[in-house]
């Protein structure tokens, strides 16, 4: 008997320590950032931060342009919205987070004047 009660405890014990997705969500853009932040995409893109924004459900990419891509209507040209959402679409890492319906933010600032947002986009479930 005493041997069903220490499973049931540890049983209780591991249940506790779940995290919820939202936890999850949060820890995971925390940590990378603090990690991997900033991270040069490419020659003229670098991902400065990712957050989790609790009350909408949403994970934001925080990008810089630099070079070529800083230059205006660049963005535009190459489709930049469309090929955000198709990588959205095709990306397995966040396979949990679109299974729940979470939001995906992507805000591009531009290197010579970081107070000026290129690109501010916003994906919900019915977008990927």
């Amino acid at each position: 008997m005493k041997k069903y009660w220490i499973l049931a405890a540890i049983c209780t014990l591991l249940v506790g320590c779940r995290e919820s997705l939202e936890d999850r969500c949060a820890r995971e853009a925390k940590e990378y950032t603090e990690k991997n932040c900033p991270t040069k995409m490419d020659n003229n893109i670098t991902l400065d931060s990712m957050t989790f924004e609790r009350d909408t459900h949403t994970l934001h990419y925080y990008y810089t342009l630099t070079g070529f891509a800083d230059q205006d209507s660049v963005l535009e040209k190459v489709d930049a919205v469309g090929a955000l959402k198709e990588d959205l679409k095709n990306s397995t890492s966040l396979r949990v987070y679109k299974e729940n319906k979470y939001r995906f933010a992507y805000t591009y600032r531009s290197g010579k004047d970081p107070k000026k947002i290129k690109l501010d986009v916003v994906f919900t479930d019915k977008d990927y």
